[in-house]
């Protein structure tokens, strides 16, 4: 007995090749709407401070421990070899560069994308959507566009924020608590962190991190199924989604960015 066909395999890819165009459509759709959705900023600026504003508080006592670990095995490791003032540098790069970005971007998924996702499927659910639709107003317009943006918006703004607590944190370790050297901490880090490779590349991850977090929460949320259960299982495949997206994007971009 066969447990599987061709034609069934050939239905799933085809599905699923179906899927991958409709949600093509729908980013290059919210992309092209930039320039109207920006023309009513307020729309933007509300979702901005609701996903900014209440993801702050996780995000910066996330990255005061992660400079307090950096701090602590950085140090460890640097005093075999001698280099223990270079502690700084250390800790910026790996914050700046990889840290930083990703980081923030799996938290800002499990925190804002997960709320986005659950927002835009109960407004489904509650046919919402469909009533919008009926009064002849573009619910992608009107609801996932700013979200979309908003979120592209909050996630550089929230990497930044974590990269200067972590930098804090391990300064706090590594001189108030271990004794390091405060001006070579400091000037280790200035000579050594370099603006456009390595502070822009950790702004152009945490950008694409971000489009690429907040697209999954809005089209999870969009094509949920309009039911309780469909729902919740729109926000658990955000979250699954958009961590492997993080993950992936992040080693291509690194390859790409440092040239391995």
């Amino acid at each position: 007995m066969s447990w599987w066909r061709p034609s069934d395999v050939g239905f799933a890819v085809r599905s699923k090749l179906v899927d991958m165009g409709r949600s093509a459509r729908l980013l290059v759709r919210l992309v092209l709407l930039a320039g109207q959705t920006f023309s009513r900023p307020r729309l933007v600026r509300d979702q901005v401070h609701f996903l900014g504003n209440y993801s702050l508080a996780i995000i910066g006592v996330s990255g005061l421990f992660v400079g307090f670990v950096l701090a602590l095995q950085g140090y460890y490791i640097l005093q075999r070899y001698g280099s223990s003032e270079a502690l700084g540098l250390m800790v910026a790069l790996s914050l700046v560069r990889e840290l930083g970005p990703v980081v923030t971007a799996l938290l800002f998924a499990g925190r804002a994308g997960t709320s986005l996702t659950a927002e835009i499927g109960l407004m489904k659910a509650g046919e919402q959507l469909s009533a919008m639709e009926m009064m002849a107003v573009d619910p992608v317009q009107r609801i996932l566009a700013p979200r979309f943006w908003g979120g592209v918006i909050t996630m550089p703004l929230l990497a930044a924020v974590f990269n200067a607590v972590g930098i804090i944190g391990g300064w706090m370790v590594g001189v108030l608590m271990i004794g390091v050297d405060p001006g070579a901490f400091w000037s280790q880090m200035q000579g050594g962190v370099d603006v456009f490779k390595d502070v822009g590349n950790g702004v152009i991850k945490s950008v694409v991190f971000g489009v690429a977090v907040t697209f999954i929460a809005v089209l999870q949320g969009y094509e949920a199924r309009a039911t309780p259960e469909g729902v919740s299982r729109a926000t658990t495949r955000t979250v699954v989604m958009a961590s492997l997206a993080v993950l992936g994007l992040d080693f291509v971009l690194t390859a790409m960015m440092f040239s391995i």
